[in-house]
């Protein structure tokens, strides 16, 4: 049996507007962009950020002047709302209630997912997130709909 590679998930949604609310307070939200919902897993590292990171910087996804996908969130000026989501790596195929023990433990998480907060930000993009650990309202309003899905393993789009 091979041991098994590390494998953060990234769902990703074009957005209108997205705002995260805990405890009754908006705490975090953006107009037209990405909201990133990001699941690290045990093993993940700052290689895996960055291949996100460089990935969807560059992800043509928002529409030209001939409505085709063809502009970047660069291109378009867009923000991201980044929300850690450890439910994401949930595995169902055994018994009735999920299993996340192959999510990274909140010491591992919580510092990648500030780094691809902070990645963004130097790339000029503006990113926000959500409270880390909390239980949060997520409000979107998905353009399209535009919903993808990837995952990073070993520093490579899996």
């Amino acid at each position: 049996m091979s041991a098994r590679i590390p494998d953060m998930r990234v769902v990703l949604q074009r957005v209108s507007r997205a705002a995260v609310t805990v405890d009754d307070d908006v705490v975090a939200a953006i107009g037209q962009g990405l909201l990133l919902l990001v699941g690290i897993e045990d093993g993940d590292n700052e290689d895996d950020v960055g291949v996100a990171v460089d990935k969807i910087a560059g992800l043509r996804i928002f529409a030209d002047e001939s409505g085709k996908m063809n502009r970047s969130i660069r291109d378009v000026s867009g923000e991201i709302l980044v929300v850690s989501q450890f439910t994401l790596l949930g595995e169902v195929t055994r018994g009735r209630r999920p299993s996340f023990s192959a999510a990274a433990e909140p010491v591992i998480a919580e510092p990648l997912v500030e780094r691809m907060v902070a990645e963004f930000n130097a790339t000029g993009i503006p990113t926000v997130s959500g409270v880390f650990g909390a239980t949060m309202s997520v409000e979107l309003v998905n353009e399209g709909p535009v919903t993808l899905t990837f995952s990073v393993r070993n520093a490579r789009l899996g």
